[in-house]
C-alpha cells in the first residue's frame, strides 16, 4: 500500500462526500455502541462490589438509562457538529428554535413530565426496587412489588405475575401505601359478625382459640366488639402477621376456620334480612281471606 493509496481512502472520509458521512457515521455509532456497553458493564461491576447495599438499586438503574441516553445524544451531536450539511442546517434551524421549542413542549408534555417525575422519584425516594406498593388503579387497588423504574415508566409485579405499568408522573402525584418501609410487620384486622340472638362470649372465645392455633399469626391483639347493625353484631379480630402477604392468608384461613367452628357451635353468622310487619287489614282483605262455603 502506498502513500497514494492512503491519500485516495482518506479523500473519502472527507464530511463533505456522502460516502465520507456515512462511513464516519458508521464509526461514530460503533463508537456509541462501545461506551453504552463499557458505561453498563462499569455499572455493573459496581453494583456486584456493593455486598453491603449502600447503593440505592433503583437509583443506579434509572441513572444508567439517563447516562446511556445522554451518551447517545453526544454521539449525534458530535456527528452533527462534523458534517458541514448537517452543522449548515442546524444553524438554519437555530432562527426558529423558539416555535420549535414551543410545538417540542406541547407535544411532549406528558413525556417530559414522566421524565423530570422520574427524578422527583429518584431524588425523594418513596419507595425502591423490590418494595411491596398498594396503588389505585383501573382494575382497583393492586399490590405488586416494584420491578423497574424506567426514563417514563413505573412496573410492578403483582402476585399472579401481572405486570401493572405506571407513568412516573402519576404515581408520584398518586397517594400509595409502602407495605416494605422500614418495619414489615402488619396487623390484621378481620371483621366477623353473628346474630343478636348468639352468644358474645362464646363466639369472641371462638374466634381467639381459631386466632391462637394459627402459626402464621405472631401474636393476638383481641377481638372487640366494634359495632352493633342492623341484623348482626360485629367483631374486629386483630392480630400481628410477619408481613402483609402473610396477613391476607390469615384472613383467609380465619374466615374458613370460623364459618366451621360456627357452624358446629350453632352460632349465627348474619344475613341481611327484613321483618314485615302488618299492624291492620282491611275489612275487604279479611273478606277475601275466607274461605268459601256451599249454599244453604
Amino acid at each position: 500500500m502506498t502513500w497514494k493509496t492512503v491519500e485516495q481512502w482518506t479523500t473519502h472520509l472527507h464530511p463533505d462526500k456522502w460516502s465520507g458521512a456515512l462511513i464516519i457515521l458508521a464509526l461514530f455509532l460503533l463508537a456509541g455502541i462501545l461506551l453504552s456497553h463499557l458505561l453498563k458493564r462499569t455499572i455493573r461491576l459496581v453494583v456486584a462490589r456493593d455486598h453491603d447495599n449502600r447503593l440505592d438499586r433503583m437509583s443506579i438503574a434509572f441513572l444508567s438509562k439517563v447516562a446511556s441516553a445522554f451518551v447517545w445524544i453526544m454521539i449525534l451531536m458530535l456527528y452533527a457538529h462534523m458534517i458541514p450539511a448537517l452543522d449548515k442546517l442546524a444553524t438554519a434551524l437555530l432562527a426558529s428554535v423558539s416555535v420549535a421549542s414551543v410545538v417540542f413542549g406541547l407535544a411532549a408534555q406528558s413525556t417530559l413530565s414522566n421524565f423530570v417525575a422520574g427524578f422527583s422519584l429518584i431524588f425523594y425516594r418513596p419507595f425502591r426496587l423490590g418494595d411491596k406498593l398498594q396503588i389505585n388503579a383501573p382494575t382497583g387497588v393492586e399490590t405488586g412489588i416494584v420491578e423497574d423504574v424506567s426514563l417514563g415508566y413505573t412496573m410492578l409485579k403483582t402476585y399472579d405475575n401481572r405486570r401493572v405499568i405506571i407513568s412516573n408522573s402519576s404515581i408520584s402525584s398518586a397517594t400509595m401505601v409502602n407495605l416494605s418501609a422500614r418495619e414489615q410487620r402488619t396487623m390484621a384486622v378481620i371483621p366477623i359478625s353473628i346474630g343478636y340472638d348468639s352468644d358474645i362470649d362464646a363466639a369472641r372465645a371462638l374466634i381467639l382459640e381459631i386466632a391462637s392455633g394459627l402459626p402464621q399469626v405472631e401474636e393476638v391483639v383481641g377481638c372487640p366488639v366494634t359495632n352493633l347493625g342492623a341484623s348482626s353484631v360485629d367483631f374486629s379480630l386483630r392480630v400481628w402477621c410477619a408481613d402483609s402477604g402473610v396477613a391476607a392468608g390469615v384472613k383467609n384461613d380465619v374466615f374458613e376456620a370460623v364459618k366451621k367452628r360456627f357452624d358446629a357451635a350453632g352460632i349465627e353468622i348474619p344475613y341481611a334480612y327484613q321483618n314485615v310487619l302488618i299492624k291492620e287489614v282491611s275489612a275487604a282483605l279479611r273478606q277475601d281471606a275466607r274461605p268459601e262455603t256451599d249454599a244453604d
